[in-house]
């Protein structure tokens, strides 16, 4: 069984969440979602004392990626860049999505490990399965984390405490991301820990009981 290490803390102006997660006793993690501070992501890596293995994007809006060009510069270059390819579009597109909200990022590197649904990812004794759920964007994805003594997914912006994903910007839709939470995350067991993508973490049992977008 492996040690599982978690941390999750807030980014740059939007204060979307990047996630460490690892094995701690394999001394491995994966950074998901470096939406910005990239140095700062680094520095609590090294702080962690474990070896970063890749860098994943539950999707490509500016919140969840715009740090990864700086982050994968402090970190290893050769650093898998994991995305799904229906996210190329909008993650190409970070120093536009910078733009319109008066910022710059730098463009980031292209993505080198193309997740899929259904594909498995090994983090020292964890397993990363990937889960495609569009809706709040065309190819965003969640991680369910399985090998650790607790269920886990990291849901970036899909699911919220109390809410869910907008589906109002490009390639969003209601219909698809309520389709994505109820046949992807509420098939979950209820006690499954919820990491999201924005504010605090909550369960699928408490969301499928009180969610006022998705009921269970």
């Amino acid at each position: 069984m492996a040690t599982l290490f978690l941390d999750v803390f807030p980014v740059g102006p939007i204060q979307a969440n990047c996630v460490l997660l690892g094995d701690a006793n394999a001394g491995d993690l994966v950074v998901i979602d470096p939406g910005e501070e990239g140095e700062r992501i680094a520095e609590r890596i090294r702080a962690s004392g474990l070896r970063p293995t890749m860098i994943l994007h539950t999707h490509g809006h500016l919140d969840h990626a715009g740090g990864t060009a700086e982050l994968a510069r402090e970190l290893d270059a050769g650093l898998p860049i994991g995305l799904h390819p229906d996210e190329i579009e909008l993650y190409r597109n970070l120093p536009m999505q910078a733009q319109l909200f008066g910022l710059e990022v730098e463009a980031p590197p292209e993505p080198n490990l193309w997740l899929e649904h259904g594909q498995k990812l090994d983090v020292g004794g964890l397993e990363l399965e990937v889960r495609h759920t569009p809706g709040h964007s065309p190819g965003g994805v969640c991680f369910v984390v399985s090998g650790a003594d607790e269920e886990l997914v990291v849901a970036g912006d899909v699911l919220f405490a109390g809410s869910i994903g907008r589906t109002d910007l490009m390639g969003g839709s209601f219909p698809v991301l309520e389709r994505s939470i109820r046949t992807q995350l509420y098939t979950l067991p209820e006690d499954t820990r919820v990491i999201c993508g924005h504010g605090p973490e909550t369960t699928i049992g408490r969301e499928k009981a009180t969610n006022p977008f998705v009921s269970g």
